[in-house]
Parts: structure tokens; sequence; C-alpha cells
């Protein structure tokens, strides 16, 4: 199951982007990109680097250790709480 311990896109978010003039592609879109830019403000903190100096590396870098932390101490001990199972439906 998931630990919502951390959103990356709240209820109210996802409803303003439903409120939106948008197509469902955009919709996505959108809310992807607001995810997205929450979880590099975490990974910038824990790296202790502004966001617009992340380099892909770093970026890269940081998913592995995630998901080393994750194998090793659990799905809780991670940032990013989805496992491969929970994806397939």
């Amino acid at each position: 199951m998931f630990d919502q311990s951390v959103q990356f896109l709240t209820e109210a978010e996802s409803a303003e982007v439903d409120k939106a003039l948008l197509s469902s592609p955009e919709k996505f879109l959108a809310r992807l990109t607001i995810s997205t830019a929450k979880l590099l403000q975490v990974i910038a903190q824990d790296l202790d680097t502004p966001v617009e100096a992340l380099t892909p590396q770093q970026i890269i870098q940081w998913f592995e250790q995630d998901a080393k932390l994750k194998r090793e101490q659990g799905v809780n001990a991670a940032v990013l709480k989805w496992q491969s199972e929970d994806l397939r439906g």
C-alpha cells in the first residue's frame, strides 16, 4: 500500500487542474508537472543544491539512492513510496 506521508499532488491541486479548460492529455501533463516540481524541490533539498542547479546525473543518483533505501530498509524509508506491484493495478 501507499504511504501518504509525502504528497506531490494534493486533492485541491488536482481539483484545480480538473477545473481548468484543458484536454485530458493537458490535464495529465499539468498534474505531472506540478508533482515533478515538488519532487525536484525535495531532491534539491536532500542534495543541498538549488533546483535550477540540479543536473540529470544528480537526479538519477538521487533516484538510485531512494530505490536502494526502499530495497534495503523497506518502502517507508524511501521518499517515493510506490512498489512495482502497486503499479500493475
